[in-house]
């Protein structure tokens, strides 16, 4: 697992780490080519970031959800953050709901909140029988079996609670998924969901990425 570690020296340290994963065949670097870490220096927040190389084998193998979890989470916070963020693109996005949907098996509690740019969302299938049932607070999952996590994520996106991770999404207005990404935010307060014009493109997340670091989210002050 491939992690870029953006983190200039500051004093005080910063009180918040954000891990964002990258999506499908997309290289860490491109976060910084887009600007995301120049985008906290501008604002002088006090945040900590990680660009993480996505490995294919997550979607199928269980041990790349350890290997996040040992090699990104646990560090994180024994360096003592106040939060500890998971986000991603696309793909990346998935696979951090599919991280925080284990919580208590895996997490531990470990996440304080998920940043989602135009996630991913699973496939079509699983939208429809969502959509057919009325929504997601109709819509009954069943039980699961243990390699069904595109239903285990949405059936954590349904029963959230106040101890929950936080959730923030963003995407683009005629972004490829949007349908998928509409769903999602009916499950989520207005102020935690940003829609704007734009596909499923970098100069759109990096827009999002912007509007997140403005939205307050982040308890990057001193």
């Amino acid at each position: 697992m491939r992690e870029i570690f953006a983190a200039p020296p500051r004093e005080p340290p910063a009180r918040v780490r954000v891990a964002l994963l990258a999506g499908a065949y997309q290289a860490p670097e491109e976060f910084l080519s887009a600007g995301f870490a120049e985008a906290v220096g501008s604002r002088s927040l006090a945040v900590d970031l990680s660009f993480i190389d996505i490995e294919l084998d997550v979607l199928t193998d269980r041990a790349g959800l350890v290997r996040l979890h040992e090699q990104v989470v646990l560090p994180a916070r024994a360096r003592g953050y106040a939060q500890t963020w998971l986000g991603g693109i696309s793909l990346g996005g998935y696979i951090a709901l599919d991280y925080v949907s284990r919580a208590a098996a895996l997490a531990g509690g470990d996440i304080d909140g998920i940043c989602l740019l135009a996630p991913y969302l699973g496939n079509r299938m699983v939208i429809a029988e969502i959509a057919r049932a009325g929504g997601l607070s109709a819509w009954e999952p069943g039980a699961l079996a243990e390699s069904d996590e595109e239903r285990r994520i949405w059936q954590f996106i349904k029963q959230r609670g106040s101890s929950s991770p936080a959730v923030y999404l963003g995407y683009g207005r005629e972004d490829r998924f949007a349908p998928a990404q509409a769903l999602l935010g009916s499950a989520l307060s207005a102020q935690d969901v940003d829609v704007v014009p734009g596909g499923h493109d970098w100069p759109t997340w990096q827009r999002l990425w912007e509007n997140f670091l403005d939205s307050g989210k982040l308890c990057s002050g001193p």
